[in-house]
């Protein structure tokens, strides 16, 4: 390798969050800001793995992709990285695959996974096949101002397919044939994403009935952004009530992350899904393993996860602290509020595409249908409903809020707060005369958490019924508004 290096100018400042870097097309996500973060990648890659494995490329439906995918490509080239690139739109966890199966050295996958259509991103994919950890990505962002030294001679660049094997994985860790011949009907909605296709051809292979909506690519995602929650699927609501299907899988715009929707119409959110997994794969698989969480989840997972004496780790929010918690413990699943669900044996990875198979799987299993699974959980472990509400708000109010709601409140929608934490934002658990009420109640809370990427506070609760959580979610949202 030479001594020269490559000239570099740091056009706007380039920020590695919970999973990688994100920005807005042609404002801060340009050539040259993605040529910024993927030279850091590449000094990574040359200096902590072994770069002679190459780097798996991916990248999604949104617009530009295929070109940021090439830049990113050349740039590694130019490093001296071999470079697998992706010959056609991929799914992120096929990416993921791609770079444990192949061992490659790492991965990058262009995506913003799901974020409304002006958005795009840069996510990397660790050599084992998942999220960076957080000592990763800190390594990473450490050469984000340094220059990447240049090859005498540029590395290959080799386009591939990284689906077929991916494929191929997941429908060998589903039964295909138990769903088959428990005659279920399945609506697909992969919300003009990166899985459109997937799913309904795993299935139709198998001799599944299914319908796919959205399936066709669509940079602009019209009308919705590509996250797998109300109100964007609105129309996966009605289709599935319309078409007698007996569950509505959905995936975002990359397919790392699930939704879904029961027989009726009902969203069944990710905190249900997470909990229907985790049940059965503890009740009926037997598998060993502990399982994590993150801050901003259903606690109903511990109920569960206590039953069965299975101990649970809760952490900060971001995938990239689950899969480090796999790769150190004995980890057999954990996730994420947002969809995101990864079990270890597959991949310490989020996988929207395998957990909807794994969703059909259980409804097979059980004889039952998605809203018969959510009504069976919630008559065991109480019931638990979730809300969540995304504040878009400039920087001062957002900060603002931040520190009204550390310096301490008693209260909160008239409910006494009993005590908070601040693992990742600041958490208030409630007082609610409803729980007493009600038998084996779900715990009350309210969490506030800044993004440290956008401009925008998200704001969750769960309680012991929607007309609680509303209620909690206004009063916070009008504390927010207050500063």
């Amino acid at each position: 390798m030479s001594e020269a290096t490559s000239n570099v100018t740091f056009s706007s400042p380039v920020k590695f969050g919970t999973d990688g870097w994100r920005g807005i097309i042609a404002d801060d996500f340009t050539y040259a800001n993605v040529r910024i973060a993927v030279r850091a990648i590449a000094n990574y890659v040359l200096a902590h793995e072994d770069a002679s494995k190459g780097v798996c490329i991916g990248y999604d439906t949104r617009f530009g992709s295929p070109q940021f995918a090439r830049v990113a490509a050349q740039v590694l080239s130019e490093a001296g990285i071999p470079v697998l690139l992706a010959k056609d739109i991929t799914a992120t966890p096929a990416l993921s695959y791609g770079v444990a199966h192949r061992k490659a050295a790492g991965g990058i996958m262009i995506t913003s996974s799901h974020n409304p259509a002006q958005w795009n991103g840069v996510k990397y994919k660790a050599s084992y096949g998942g999220s960076g950890s957080p000592g990763i990505i800190k390594s990473i962002e450490s050469y984000l101002d340094k220059d990447v030294p240049v090859a005498a001679t540029p590395a290959a660049i080799t386009e591939v397919d990284f689906m077929p094997d991916y494929i191929a994985a997941v429908e060998a860790f589903a039964d295909l044939p138990l769903i088959a011949k428990a005659k279920q009907r399945f609506l697909i909605d992969s919300m003009f994403g990166a899985g459109a296709g997937v799913l309904k051809g795993i299935f139709q292979r198998a001799g599944v009935d299914c319908v796919e909506i959205r399936a066709e690519r669509n940079p602009l995602f019209p009308g919705i952004n590509p996250e797998p929650i109300l109100p964007h699927i609105a129309l996966t609501q009605k289709k599935v009530v319309e078409e007698k299907c007996a569950a509505g899988l959905i995936t975002d715009g990359d397919a790392d992350r699930i939704g879904s929707v029961d027989e009726h119409g009902n969203v069944v959110d990710a905190h249900k899904i997470f909990s229907i997994l985790l049940w059965w794969l503890l009740e009926k698989k037997k598998w060993p393993g502990e399982v994590t969480r993150a801050f901003n989840t259903t606690k109903m997972l511990d109920r569960i996860a206590a039953k069965y004496g299975r101990k649970l780790h809760e952490h900060g929010i971001g995938f990239k602290y689950v899969c480090d918690l796999m790769l150190t413990e004995d980890i057999l699943i954990g996730g994420e509020e947002s969809g995101g669900v990864g079990i270890k044996r597959h991949l310490p990875e989020r996988d929207g595409i395998l957990n909807a198979l794994l969703l059909a799987n259980v409804m097979a299993e059980e004889g039952k249908t998605l809203g018969e699974l959510v009504a069976m959980l919630q008559s065991e472990f109480g019931e638990h409903q979730y809300g969540r509400i995304d504040m878009h708000i400039d920087d001062r109010l957002k900060k603002s809020a931040i520190e009204r709601a550390s310096s301490g409140l008693t209260e909160i929608a008239g409910y006494r707060v009993l005590k908070t934490e601040d693992m990742d934002g600041i958490k208030f658990f409630l007082d609610n005369p409803e729980a007493k009420t009600k038998p084996n109640a779900a715990e009350t809370w309210l969490l506030l958490r800044a993004s440290g990427t956008e401009p925008l506070l998200r704001v969750y609760s769960e309680s012991t019924s929607q007309e609680a959580v509303q209620k909690i979610l206004k009063a916070a949202e009008q504390f927010v508004l207050e500063g």
